[in-house]
C-alpha cells in the first residue's frame, strides 16, 4: 500500500506499508517525508507520530540536498565507465557502453526538467551500473576473501537506498549497485565489512579488530570517508 498525503507545513507526505518494517519509521527522499509502517501499523499511529516529530522533520526537509539532475552537463564517473549525456536529431532515446563511456543519446526536443525523463535516465543509468556490479563485484569480492580467508555462502547484486552491502546468517552477501560510485578503497572497505560479518555478525569489538586487521587499521578512518557519499542515483 502507499498513498499521499498532504500535511499543513509538511507538504506532501508519502505512506507506505513494508512487510519487514518492525516499527514506523520516518525518512526525507526526494524532499518528501517518506513515513513506513509496519503491515498492520494504523495509519492514525502514523499521523500521530508525524505530528509528533514536526520539528524535526522540519529540519530534516531544510537539510536534505535537492536532487541532482542528469543532463548533457553532468559529469559522473563510475568504477568502470563515464557518463556521457548528449542530445541527437534521432525520435528516441539509446545507450551504448563502449571503451569506458556509457553514452546516453536523447532527442533533441527533450526536456530534462521533466520527471519522466529524469526517471528514464535514471533507468538507464542504474541497468548500466548493475551489469557492471554484476561483472566487476564478485570477482572482487572472491579475491579479498581468498586473501584474507573468508568463506561465503552467495553474493547478489541489488538496488539498496539506504544500504551499501549485507551478510545474512547463512552467509549470503547483497552489495549494492551503487557502490560502483565510490572510489576503488571504499569499495573495498563495504567488501570487507560484509566478510568481516561471516565471522562476526555484530559489531562488538572482536568485529572491530578483525575490520582493523584487514585495513591496516585503517577502518574508522575509511568508515568516516564512506559517510560523505551518497548515491548519485536514488
Amino acid at each position: 500500500m502507499e498513498k499521499t498525503v498532504y500535511i499543513e507545513g509538511l507538504g506532501d507526505v508519502v505512506l507506505r506499508r513494508n512487510p519487514r518494517a518492525r516499527r514506523n519509521i520516518l525518512r526525507v527522499k526526494d524532499r518528501r517525508i517518506v513515513a513506513t509502517m509496519p503491515p498492520y501499523g494504523a495509519e492514525k499511529d502514523m499521523l500521530a507520530f508525524i505530528r509528533q516529530m514536526h520539528v524535526k522533520l522540519l529540519r530534516m526537509l531544510d537539510a536534505a540536498p535537492e536532487r541532482r539532475v542528469l543532463d548533457e552537463s553532468s559529469t559522473l564517473q563510475t568504477l568502470t565507465f563515464r557518463l556521457h549525456i548528449f542530445r541527437t536529431p534521432r525520435s528516441g532515446f539509446y545507450t551504448r557502453l563502449t571503451e569506458g563511456v556509457l553514452h546516453v543519446a536523447c532527442p533533441d526536443g527533450a526536456d530534462f526538467a521533466d520527471e519522466r525523463v529524469q526517471a528514464l535516465l535514471r533507468q538507464i543509468l542504474k541497468k548500466a551500473l548493475r551489469r557492471e556490479a554484476g561483472r566487476v563485484l564478485p570477482a572482487r569480492l572472491d579475491a579479498l576473501a581468498r586473501r584474507y580467508g573468508f568463506h561465503y555462502a552467495d553474493v547478489k547484486i541489488r538496488d539498496t537506498k539506504t544500504r551499501w552491502g549485507s551478510c545474512s546468517s547463512k552467509k549470503n552477501i547483497s552489495l549494492s549497485l551503487s557502490l560502483m560510485l565510490l572510489p576503488e578503497h571504499l569499495i573495498d572497505y563495504v567488501l570487507l565489512h560484509e566478510l568481516c560479518h561471516t565471522v562476526e555478525m555484530n559489531h562488538g569489538k572482536r568485529f572491530l579488530q578483525l575490520m582493523d586487521r584487514v585495513t591496516d587499521n585503517r577502518s574508522q578512518a575509511l568508515r568516516r570517508e564512506l559517510k560523505a557519499f551518497r548515491p548519485y542515483v536514488e
